[in-house]
């Protein structure tokens, strides 16, 4: 027995006095209702309603019922359209998980303009270069600058981000300027060992040729602003992304190499659990970092992808 759709049904017939006037309006058949009705009956093990060919009246047990009853579902549709109005506006708490650098350089700009849009809504924001659980992590969205493993999460694709091989001029002046990737095998070679290819780089030429190269890392690290700060010292060659690498590639302290050959990009994806109904304070923070760092604005993420 379905207790929700008895209770509706019971209440109509009271409201009304009549089972066929209560089926109209609950568009069922009136013995759908009488069935429903009767079914509530026998699941107390009283008798609600005494009934006649045309009408329908509430005895004494009925009466009582029926006053509770109606507090029940007031209560019931109170509950749904509070859930209805959290679906429709923007509030509570929403947790977000992102990388450190893109948290500091990119994502802590583009919260702040989140928040004005959105006053009722407040955030959580974790940032970690670890690679958490969402669902044991308990957030609602995480960003991640990767090439993502199959999973059954949900990652929505927000903008491209390219990468780039520099080093600084004081070690290119002391190792040389490498032309073909082949060459890197000689260099010192600054790493980001977490993506699904390890510390393989794979660079692609103006011919569309693949090459795989495994360089002799003398520092590996899971933090690209970490390999950005030891490429400026002159300790290797770093392949990095332009939202980190840009201001010291403008300022002259690293130098980018090997221009005709570019690493295949990684992107920037927010990832959350599958679920029939999305939080519309979820879709809203993923439809505002699309709209913000893929519409090559000032926000724009631009290059590159390490975390």
């Amino acid at each position: 027995m379905d207790k929700l759709v008895s209770l509706r049904a019971f209440v109509k017939v009271v409201e009304l006095g009549s089972f066929s006037e209560a089926g109209r309006q609950l568009r069922l058949s009136r013995s759908a209702v009488s069935k429903y009705v009767g079914e509530l009956e026998h699941s107390l093990g009283v008798q609600l309603l005494n009934r006649t060919t045309r009408h329908a009246a509430p005895n004494e047990n009925g009466q009582a019922y029926f006053e509770r009853a109606l507090g029940i579902l007031a209560e019931i549709d109170a509950a749904d359209q509070a859930v209805s109005h959290l679906q429709s506006t923007p509030r509570g708490l929403l947790r977000v998980n992102a990388p450190m650098s893109f948290g500091t350089l990119k994502l802590g700009p583009a919260i702040a303009d989140f928040m004005e849009r959105n006053p009722e809504l407040r955030i959580q924001l974790v940032l970690s270069d670890e690679q958490v659980d969402p669902v044991q992590g308990g957030f609602d969205v995480t960003l991640r600058i990767a090439d993502l493993e199959s999973s059954s999460l949900i990652a929505r694709k927000i903008v491209a981000v390219e990468r780039i091989i520099c080093a600084a001029p004081s070690y290119l002046s002391r190792h040389g300027v490498p032309n073909h990737p082949s060459e890197l095998r000689d260099h010192a070679a600054l790493t980001y060992g977490f993506l699904l290819t390890g510390n393989q780089w794979k660079l692609t030429g103006a011919d569309g040729r693949d090459h795989w190269i495994n360089p002799a890392w003398q520092l590996c690290a899971n933090n690209a602003e970490v390999l950005r700060d030891a490429a400026i010292k002159g300790r290797g060659i770093a392949l990095l992304p332009e939202f980190i690498a840009g201001a010291a590639l403008r300022a002259g302290e690293l130098r980018s190499v090997l221009d005709d050959y570019k690493a295949p990009p990684l992107a920037l994806y927010a990832i959350y659990p599958p679920t029939q109904h999305l939080a519309v304070k979820v879709r809203l923070f993923i439809d505002f970092l699309v709209e913000r760092f893929s519409s090559g604005s000032e926000g724009r993420v631009g290059s590159s992808g390490q975390n």
